[in-house]
């Protein structure tokens, strides 16, 4: 029997404890493939998932009980398929996402339903198509969520918090595509990398407290941190569109507070938050990941006319996959790529 690798993240803990287990190639399901994995990236939930974050919540989904194969973005190549899918044969490489809860993209092979990827040739290469999915997805769903679209974007002022990360990036990149007029909250050292983006104008947060932010903003998205949301909902002009945010406390709530208690202080950090973005005229929303048909396609498109990309900072086997998880945690530049097949 041929036998496949995975990496195994073995207890919740800070830095991680992997290993790397053989288990059988998967066989596809109905409407799946499977595909034999030339990249995957480890994102920064990815880290904190290792750490034990969520772990209440995402057993609900099949995805808190440890070892747990962790990742969301692959990029490979289609070794089989299963009943009822006909948009793929063996030998095809393709690129997208794998659910939270259906395993892990962290392995040599692993079973996708063939929905969740979309296809790419030799002109592009693997381990940056792999930075892509997750965030691009997410960021999507920020964007909509905050009423955002291509058809209305010229001229809005928004607001990125945590321009300089993988979500912000993109941000800046469509953003500006679109024609708005991007204010990028970033540290020092990012102030040039958020500038060469796009960003029409920037924020030093090391240096100039967010309370400093003019309430000029048509749309805000925070990548950056939970402790700041009241502060850039304050950063909303009256008659604004909508915020979105990626760093609400959902997990951790009901991480620190159990079932009953996590869900009376979501509810009530929910509320808060979004009385004051109504008092400012604004949709409010909280941004939970989870593969679309509609983000792929879009990201597909973008790649095909090379106006985004997300830069790969490291690169290494699942042996070594300790320096990649370092490498999120410790917020080094660039996203950080397991080559499965190398291991």
């Amino acid at each position: 029997m041929t036998m496949a690798q995975r990496l195994l993240c073995q207890s919740p803990a800070s830095p991680p404890v992997f290993s790397v287990g053989a288990m059988p190639v998967p066989r596809p399901g109905k409407g799946e493939v499977v595909l034999r994995v030339e990249a995957a990236s480890v994102n920064p939930i990815d880290v904190k998932r290792a750490g034990g974050y969520g772990q209440r919540l995402l057993k609900l989904k099949g995805a808190g009980k440890f070892p747990l194969v962790l990742g969301n973005d692959v990029a490979g190549v289609v070794e089989s398929v299963g009943p009822g899918v006909s948009a793929w044969r063996p030998g095809d490489r393709a690129f997208g996402l794998v659910p939270t809860g259906k395993g892990g993209a962290h392995a040599t092979h692993v079973a996708v339903e063939a929905r969740w990827l979309r296809p790419f040739d030799d002109g592009h290469d693997a381990a940056a198509l792999a930075a892509l999915p997750y965030s691009f997805t997410t960021l999507w769903q920020s964007l909509r969520k905050a009423g955002i679209d291509e058809h209305n974007a010229k001229g809005l002022a928004v607001l990125v918090h945590g321009a300089s990360g993988g979500l912000g990036r993109l941000a800046i990149q469509l953003l500006t595509r679109w024609g708005a007029a991007v204010t990028a909250i970033c540290s020092t050292a990012s102030l040039d990398t958020c500038r060469a983006l796009g960003a029409t104008s920037v924020w030093d947060r090391t240096r100039q407290p967010l309370s400093g932010l003019p309430q000029r903003y048509d749309a805000a998205l925070n990548f950056g941190a939970w402790q700041d949301e009241e502060t850039l909902i304050g950063a909303l002009e009256q008659g604004a569109l909508g915020f979105a945010s990626t760093v609400h406390p959902l997990l951790a709530n009901f991480d620190s507070y159990g079932w009953l208690g996590g869900a009376w202080q979501t509810g009530c950090d929910l509320r808060r938050c979004k009385a004051l973005a109504t008092a400012k005229g604004a949709n409010y929303g909280w941004v939970v990941f989870k593969p679309e048909d509609e983000a792929l396609d879009a990201l597909q498109r973008l790649l095909d006319e090379d106006a985004l990309a997300l830069p790969v900072g490291i690169s290494v086997p699942l042996s070594a996959a300790g320096q990649a998880f370092a490498h999120v945690a410790r917020q080094h530049p660039g996203r950080a790529i397991l080559l499965p097949s190398a291991a």
